[in-house]
């Protein structure tokens, strides 16, 4: 007997659905022993290529995987794997056949984890050799990943049926790299920091400097960046994303997740153009526990302007109806206290190769497509920046950020007893230990006044109350806390990259590129 559904409880019908499907699932799987802790492990148990239990070759279709029996089971359990692939495709067509609109930021990470629990299955599936069940539930998670997520499909590749394997297929299992999104505007300070990681950290850690079009870096600037040292590849990000769709072109901050997801590197250092490490590059990844565990770290962005955007915190709780907010996002003095900006984007660290992350970084990745980004995230957003943090969290993907606020990182400013500020134009990071990580800003001054001033800082603090410049180009203090001395170690990492940046302005500059 058939009957209606207003269109207003759809959503919330096929969200029952799904989580009783997902509790049949493991309730079937469990007494095998086929689930694993897949969603939350370090690592993926699987190779690049199987690790889903899929090798599709250039997207042609979606097998069991070479890992597994070529044998199909035949038993109850083969039996069960059919039913549960049945149950997945009337809720796949039914996924398929209401799409989201590009308002639907929460709606878009409960069918996100949705997409998780198939994934979950599959791999069971595929873990005990029940091909043609596995065969089934991938078919119908490229469906649905394809209806949420249309930027998947290469563009090279226009009959792909396999775009969500094809993307997972271009990460090398095992690597790790900087990931640096420039254009010729911000080229001078990615050869800056592309300097200090070679020559004054001394890192060897692979670096993909990602352009949009030549427009955009001509091969001249290319073959520039790429001479700065070894292992520096360049990645035009219109060739492997469909910029007719995207206009990534135009599309400023939207180059940055985008970047992250084409990268052939599974753990990602994104590092906006102008930002300053003050530590090697291995230390983000190797110094803090949060992400080994987790997968992924943000920066805070300074803790200001507390009540002046009622409307983005009632846009975030509408969103969050029927979620749970994570242990991070409950510490947060951003969302519990009102105030107005949560994560500086400048750096972003992220382990694609765990799979929630990766399908987290799909909804990122969608804020920033051209209509949602154009309609919703930057208008309720300064740009990317808290688009990170919201896909994750509205997936239920776990992550972390850095223990404190933003610091500040400049110059003293002496005005007597209990009344001296740290004051400059660039807000700081430290690290676990509470050691100064990076800065963003670039290593001038204030690159929207003087583009030969340099500074080499003197002084930081952290947790003390900002004294905000009323506009970007205006100086900014912090006063109320200890004021600390940039320590003989760090001067001297300040003072070489700042002679270094000197002189690649003279090598940018003979050749016509600054």
């Amino acid at each position: 007997m058939a009957f209606f559904v207003p269109a207003r409880y759809r959503l919330a019908l096929i969200l029952v659905i799904g989580t009783l499907f997902l509790v049949t699932c493991r309730t079937l799987f469990a007494t095998r022993g086929a689930i694993t802790q897949f969603l939350h492990s370090p690592s993926p148990v699987l190779s690049n290529r199987t690790r889903l239990g899929t090798d599709t070759g250039d997207g042609a279709g979606a097998g069991a995987g070479a890992g597994a029996s070529t044998e199909t089971g035949t038993g109850p359990g083969s039996r069960s794997s059919e039913a549960v692939a049945a149950t997945i495709k009337t809720l796949a067509d039914y996924l398929v056949d209401y799409p989201l609109s590009d308002a639907d930021f929460g709606e878009m990470g409960r069918r996100v984890q949705i997409l998780q629990g198939w994934i979950e299955s599959h791999k069971a599936m595929v873990q005990h050799g029940e091909v043609g069940p596995a065969e089934a539930v991938w078919s119908n998670i490229e469906a649905v990943a394809q209806s949420l997520f249309s930027y998947l499909r290469n563009p090279s590749k226009p009959n792909d049926r396999a775009p969500l394997s094809s993307r997972l297929q271009t990460m090398n299992p095992g690597t790790r790299g900087l990931v640096i999104p420039t254009g010729r505007h911000n080229f001078r300070y990615a050869c800056h920091l592309v300097g200090a990681v070679r020559n004054i950290f001394q890192s060897s850690m692979p670096i993909q400097i990602v352009y949009a079009g030549d427009k955009d870096l001509p091969e001249a600037f290319r073959d520039t960046v790429r001479g700065l040292g070894s292992d520096i590849e360049t990645l035009d990000i219109t060739e492997v994303m469909d910029d007719a769709l995207l206009d990534l072109s135009g599309g400023g901050w939207a180059i940055k997740p985008f970047a992250v997801l084409a990268s052939h590197f599974e753990q990602v250092v994104l590092l906006d153009a102008d930002a300053v490490l003050v530590q090697p590059p291995e230390a983000i990844f190797d110094g803090h526990r949060g992400y080994r565990d987790r997968g992924a770290l943000f920066f805070h962005d300074r803790l200001l302007w507390q009540g002046a955007f009622p409307e983005r915190h009632a846009w975030w709780k509408k969103e969050m109806e029927h979620h749970e907010p994570s242990d991070t996002l409950r510490a947060s003095l951003v969302y519990s206290q009102n105030y107005a900006e949560e994560q500086d984007s400048g750096l972003v660290v992220l382990d694609k190769a765990r799979m929630p992350v990766f399908l987290g970084l799909l909804h990122i990745c969608w804020q920033n497509t051209l209509p949602v980004r154009t309609n919703w995230t930057y208008k309720k957003h300064y740009g990317d920046k808290e688009s990170w943090w919201l896909g994750l969290e509205l997936c239920s993907v776990p992550y972390t950020f850095e223990e404190h606020y933003s610091a500040i990182i400049g110059e003293l400013d002496e005005r007597g007893p209990g009344q001296d500020r740290v004051c400059s134009f660039t807000i700081a990071h430290a690290d676990e230990a509470g050691k100064l990580l990076w800065y963003n800003g670039s290593l001038l001054k204030n690159k929207l006044r003087s583009a030969t001033e340099f500074l080499v800082p003197t002084h930081w603090m952290i947790d003390g109350t900002w004294d905000k410049g009323r506009a970007k180009q205006d100086v900014s203090c912090m006063r109320g806390a200890s004021i600390l001395s940039v320590d003989a170690h760090e001067r001297s990492i300040f003072e070489t990259t700042v002679e270094q940046a000197k002189k690649l302005d003279d090598l940018l500059t003979s050749r016509g590129q600054l």
